[in-house]
């Protein structure tokens, strides 16, 4: 089973999108991981307004500190704007996202970001291998 980490800085929006289409898309095909290098307290409420109009439920997920064994038990490490933050070991995949920031936004804003995240997960589980 292919492993995917998604890391942003507070692990309340990009990450946790992206992180809840794969387990959608994949049908629980690939294992999931999200984490942020500084966590919020809580989801951004517009990102979880937006998510549930797909059919998504946000509202168990809570942001989670970025810790270097996440990124060892990850095949594909997709960073989005957290700089740094993020480890770099031999023999994992590394992609950098370049997504706008939903941090501060309304729905209407997150909407598109949304739609981009999507888009690109469905990309990323073409390129995996799922059994």
């Amino acid at each position: 089973m292919s492993s995917v980490l998604y890391v942003c800085v507070h692990n309340a929006g990009r990450s946790q999108m992206a992180a809840a289409y794969t387990r959608v898309l994949s049908e629980g095909a690939v294992e999931v991981r999200s984490a942020g290098s500084a966590p919020a307290d809580s989801i951004n409420p517009a990102v979880h307004e937006a998510m549930l109009e797909e059919g998504i439920d946000l509202s168990a997920e809570s942001p989670t500190v970025l810790t270097t064994d996440a990124v060892q038990a990850s095949d594909v490490v997709i960073t989005m704007g957290c700089g740094d933050a993020c480890p770099i070991f031999p023999g994992k995949r590394y992609e950098d996202w370049s997504l706008a920031d939903p941090a501060g936004q309304g729905v209407a804003a997150v909407r598109p970001i949304r739609d981009e995240i999507r888009a690109r997960v469905r990309r990323l589980l073409l390129s995996l291998t799922v059994e």
